[in-house]
């Protein structure tokens, strides 16, 4: 018996020598990789999930020398289309642009590394450009061309809580599927409006408000007086509910002294201003997005009011930073999806990727892209264009551009960005779940505490990212509507 043992054990291990040393097996698909953190909080991303189904590999970056969003190589033939919803001309036109980049670099990138094996073929990434103008009948009939005419496969948008209603609204109707990578509203994805060809990857309202109270109430712990300043529209009223609900719950010694509403594109705000200063508030809460909140900070610092921004978009417009200037911009706080995390740079890979943008910025890039704005690879680049990469993993992985397909590799899905960073797809509501951070502004020589490779700051001529508190997700769920059938019964994680 023994000896049937013995000669048991020699066979395994042969089996397993012959198994290690088969090449069809040692380059299969690797397990779920575990994920690497710093640090790891109660109720973060890292805490809850511990390995990730796929992650960005920098490693894989291709050399992006050549690269200039305002010239990308358009390629040819049978490729994946992805349209690119938003506003490419009038007031907030810069907004576009913004989105564009990120875009066209993750496809320039997929494109030079031979693109993505779908429906049995290498297929490359194509990228359009679809101008809503900030225009609701526009919108309609840009994206109706992008579907029936074009023949894109995904459509990325947008600005504007109703721009993008009105892409899900199509995209549900035509049955493509519609990222949502900018728009914060919870009602877009509720029982009313969702459908499941849309997918929210951006963080949503109800997560900001109450992210941002809890780190004025259960961190800082000293600003105790707010007003709110918001764009007169859905996305500024339902931001303000949700900091005020934050606010009860978090910091019920705060108050509200003063709350007012703009139309948008707003180039005077010498009234709201003048009420603002006579308030006394210690911190202005604000949602506006370029060119609103530009044109709100500059003018404020110019009536001399010297009271911090709590925002959300102030990494949006860093020339409008640089010329208000350091002390202008110190002590700002803002809310970001992309800075999850101190050092800033805690990989090998963010640095190359962020390097990388860096370098093809200084050499290649062209107007308007030539600009201040577009000079760092952080902020909105950092996460929209990670995003991208996300959306690209996932249709990857679907071995297939089918919707179906799709749907079935993102829902529930776990990524991890170049930074670190956890995303999470909730598959009821298919909003994005994710650990979000409040980062202060310093002067650029105290900017080393997030910036730990040269040249050791952000922007010189301008306040920037300076000591970051990361707000756990489990703090902060994004808000899920129990009416939604396919939500009914599970919590917030979607469990």
């Amino acid at each position: 018996m023994k000896q049937v043992n013995k000669v048991f054990l020699l066979l395994v291990c042969m089996t397993l020598c012959l198994i290690a040393y088969n090449p069809k097996v040692a380059f299969a698909a690797k397990p779920a990789s575990k994920v690497k953190t710093t640090k790891v909080l109660p109720g973060s991303m890292a805490d809850k999930f511990k390995t990730v189904n796929a992650a960005f590999d920098a490693s894989k970056l291709s050399d992006m020398s050549d690269f200039d969003p305002a010239n990308p190589i358009i390629p040819t033939g049978d490729t994946i289309k992805i349209a690119v919803v938003a506003s490419f001309s009038g007031p907030a036109a810069n907004v576009g642009n913004l989105f564009w980049i990120c875009v066209t670099w993750a496809a320039h990138d997929i494109n030079k590394r031979g693109g993505i094996w779908v429906d049995g073929k290498k297929k490359l990434i194509q990228v359009i450009k679809a101008d809503h103008m900030s225009k609701a009948d526009q919108c309609k009939k840009v994206v109706e061309r992008m579907i029936l005419q074009e023949k894109v496969h995904v459509l990325w948008g947008t600005n504007g809580s109703h721009m993008m209603r009105i892409i899900n609204e199509t995209a549900n109707k035509y049955k493509v599927i519609a990222m949502d990578a900018a728009c914060l509203n919870d009602d877009l994805n509720d029982a009313k409006n969702f459908n499941r060809y849309s997918f929210h990857v951006a963080y949503s309202v109800e997560q900001v408000g109450r992210a941002i109270a809890y780190y004025y109430g259960q961190i800082r712990k000293k600003e105790k007086t707010f007003y709110i300043l918001n764009q007169d529209y859905g996305f500024g009223y339902d931001l303000a509910n949700a900091f005020k609900n934050g606010l009860k719950e978090y910091y019920p010694g705060a108050q509200i002294v003063g709350e007012d509403y703009h139309k948008l594109f707003l180039t005077d705000y010498a009234p709201y201003l003048e009420k603002i200063k006579h308030s006394n508030a210690d911190i202005i809460f604000s949602g506006d997005w370029c060119p609103d909140g530009a044109n709100l900070l500059k003018q404020a610092r110019q009536m001399g009011i010297k009271a911090p921004f709590a925002h959300i978009y102030m990494t949006d417009f860093p020339n409008v930073l640089h010329d208000i200037g350091v002390e202008g911009t110190k002590g700002l706080n803002t809310l970001d999806a992309w800075a999850v995390d101190n050092p800033q740079f805690k990989t090998e890979g963010h640095k190359r990727i962020y390097n990388a943008w860096h370098d093809a910025w200084k050499n290649k890039f062209s107007a308007p892209y030539n600009t201040r704005d577009f000079e760092l690879f952080t902020a909105i680049y950092g996460y929209r264009t990670m995003a991208t990469y996300w959306l690209l993993s996932v249709i990857e992985r679907a071995k297939s551009t089918d919707p179906e397909k799709i749907i079935s590799v993102w829902e529930n899905d776990v990524y991890q960005f170049v930074n670190g960073k956890i995303v999470f797809m909730r598959a009821c509501d298919h909003k994005a779940v994710m650990d979000l951070a409040m980062s202060t502004f310093v002067p650029w020589e105290e900017q080393k505490v997030s910036m730990n490779i040269p040249p050791y700051y952000y922007y010189k001529g301008t306040s920037w990212y300076g000591p970051t508190d990361v707000i756990p997700a489990a703090k902060i769920l994004p808000w899920m509507d129990q009416k939604l059938d396919r939500c009914k019964g599970k919590n917030c994680w979607g469990e």
